[in-house]
Parts: structure tokens; sequence; C-alpha cells
């Protein structure tokens, strides 16, 4: 029986390969250590040729690498691993949205495909929390009840708490689920989550002056047919560190986007009125005729202000009757949303903060992402879009 062959670690070649150096005899060295000569020539010239990845043996399959290589293959493994990361991203990527509950179930349904330990990480959860989660013995329902109430909050959350129970139930059921609105309440109600509700109204509009003065041609007709067929306009007061600031906007009743607005210092009609219709024209052309509706106030009955909409002769003016909410409710409503969304929920610091605040708001938030119960819960751009209409006019 033919004998085992013998082997020889890392350390151990280099010391002899070194030794041989040293000595300047590589038969001193085979003789000292009892080694076949070619082998210790070969091992000389694996050192030379190799440097830091000589002796790489049998633990790297037998595969000697140069620098160059060793490179090539990282960055290749790299890649890889960015590949499969981005398979698991796009395959989960309506699951983080939903909450952690549908993140554990879709690792659950494709334990298969990647490893648990790799989806926990690229999906931002702990794997010993969805080890745990896993050994839970829960039933099916309760288990389906424990997602949704996962998607409501989850929801809730995500609208930076401006959602109620009607909008949320849109929200979800645009999403795929199938849940009703007694059912989102109930859930809500367990979990504590509770939108800020609205504030009784204050009238703050001074309309005893001798100005110009319209009759209520609108009549709560607050609906249009197309854009900048009538628009409705009012300004409310937001207390700040310094005192106050005014918000002036017009919107379309049409779609109900803000089309212009003005934050101002004070109460001249150049810096609401004037300010916001200004932008109003900028945003939206006034193609056929315009109904303008506002309240009594005298920075709509002011003369400049009345001036400049004659100058239209398209626009025709309409105003509420004295101390009347209802008759302007849709402007009224948008300063309800703004205040119970946005103004009860930050900290009121400068005048230059909050225009940032507001900004964020009516452009980038009630404009374009907030779902409006006027328009069948859907978003502004989505029913422009579903009426064969541009983002802007």
């Amino acid at each position: 029986m033919a004998g085992k062959l013998k082997t020889y670690d890392r350390l151990f070649k280099e010391n002899a390969v070194v030794l041989s150096y040293e000595k300047g005899s590589v038969l001193q060295v085979v003789k000292d250590l009892e080694l076949p000569r070619s082998l210790l020539y070969r091992w000389r010239q694996e050192y030379l040729k190799f440097g830091d990845v000589r002796f790489c043996g049998q633990g790297n399959g037998g595969l000697r690498l140069t620098p160059e290589q060793k490179i090539i293959q990282k960055l290749k493994k790299d890649l890889k691993q960015s590949e499969k990361k981005f398979e698991i991203l796009k395959n989960a990527s309506n699951y983080p949205v939903q909450g952690r509950l549908q993140i554990f179930t879709f690792i659950e349904n494709n334990e298969k495909l990647y490893s648990i330990r790799r989806m926990c990480k690229i999906l931002g959860v702990g794997e010993m929390t969805y080890r745990r989660w896993k050994r839970q013995i829960i039933p099916e329902r309760q288990r389906k009840i424990n997602l949704l109430k996962e998607a409501v909050s989850s929801i809730f959350f995500e609208f930076k708490q401006r959602y109620g129970s009607p909008r949320i139930t849109q929200e979800l059921q645009s999403r795929g689920y199938r849940i009703s609105l007694a059912k989102v309440r109930r859930y809500m109600s367990q979990l504590s989550l509770r939108c800020k509700r609205k504030k009784r109204f204050k009238i703050t509009t001074n309309s005893y002056h001798n100005n110009f003065v319209a009759s209520n041609i609108l009549n709560r007709r607050f609906t249009a047919d197309e854009p900048s067929q009538v628009w409705v306009s009012d300004i409310t007061y937001i207390k700040i560190k310094e005192g106050f600031i005014y918000l002036t906007i017009i919107l379309d009743l049409f779609d109900r986007k803000i089309v212009g607005w003005s934050l101002s210092n004070g109460m001249s009609a150049e810096r609401t009125t004037i300010a916001a219709w200004e932008m109003a024209v900028g945003n939206r052309k006034i193609t056929n005729q315009l109904i303008f509706h506002s309240d009594r106030g005298v920075q709509y009955a002011n003369k400049s202000f009345t001036k400049i909409l004659e100058s239209y002769k398209t626009v025709t003016r309409s105003m509420s009757r004295k101390a009347n909410y209802y008759d302007n409710a849709v402007a009224e409503s948008f300063f309800n949303t703004l205040k119970r969304e946005l103004i009860y929920r930050i900290q009121i610091r400068s005048k230059e903060e909050i225009k940032v605040e507001i900004f964020e708001f009516i452009e980038n938030w009630y404009n374009k992402k907030r779902i409006h119960s006027s328009l069948h819960y859907k978003t502004i751009e989505e029913f422009n879009e579903e009426n064969n209409l541009k983002k802007t006019f």
C-alpha cells in the first residue's frame, strides 16, 4: 500500500524558501529539512512569481491569482451581489410601504430563492426579529388582521398623520386591499390613530367699508366644468414668533388646485390679493368667462384690485354675503385643512421657515400628492390626466 502523501503548510514553505536564500544553498536546505530537491525549486519559483498570494494551496482550490486578477475577481463578486440586491428590491418593491408584517411575509415566501440574512439586511429588518415572528403560531385570520392594521398605521404615518379614515380607506383600496371604511375606523380606534380635528371657525374679514361690493353670483355652486371657469379666494392669518403673517390663496373649483397664493407681513392689496392674482394668471390662462368669488374684505373691494379685475373683460365678480362663512366654504375648507394638517402640527418660528413649510404643503403636497374627496379621492394630477388635461394650463 502506497504511503500517505506528505503535505506542508504555507508557513513551512515560506521558511524553507527564505532559508535557501539565506544559506545560498538549495542542497543544504533540502538535506536539513529532508525535502525533495525538485519540490524546493518549485517553491522558490512560486515565491518569486506570485508574491503575496504565493502558496495558496488547496484552500483556494489550487488557484493562484496575481494582484490584478484578485481585484477583478472581487469586482465580479461585488457585481453579482449588487445584481442580487437589485433583484430582491425589485421583487419586494410594493412591500415596504405596506409595513413590516408584509416585509416578513415576502421574506417567508422567498426563502428558497434568497438567504434570510441577505433579505433581512437589504429590506432593513432584523434577522432575529423575523425569526421570532416566524416561530409564533398565529391563526391565519389574526395574521390577516395584523397585516391590515400594519398597513393602516403605515399609511397614516406615511402621509404625516394628515389622513383620516375615509382617505386611508381610499388609499388602501387603490393599493389593492379589500377593506371597508368601517373596518379602517375600527382599526384606527384600536391603534389610537387620530388626525387633527378642525377648530371652530372665527370670522376675521373686515367688510365694513364703502368700497365696491358684488352680488353673490356663485350662490354656493361649488363646481366647474372646465379650468378657469370659477376661482374662489380668501385670506387667513397665521401666528408666528414675530407676530402674524397673512396667506392669500386663489383656488380653481374645477380641480381644487391652488393656482395662486401669497404670504405677506401686511394686509395691503399689493401684497395679498394682487400678488396672488398675478401668480394665478401666470399659472393658468383665462380663456373664457371666469367667475371670481371672494368675501367682502377690503383687500378684494379696494380700487386697485377692482381695477385690475375690470381690465379682464371676461371676469365677473362675485362676493359672499356679509359674515356668511358658507358662501365661500371651499376656500375656508382649504384653510382648515392647511391648519389641521400643517400649522397645528409644527412649531411656528420665523416667517422664512413657515414660508418654506407652506410652499412644500401647497405645491408638493396639496397640488400633487393629496387625494381630494371632491375629486372622487384622486389627486389633482390624476384627475386632470383622466380628463385629458395637462398639469398646467
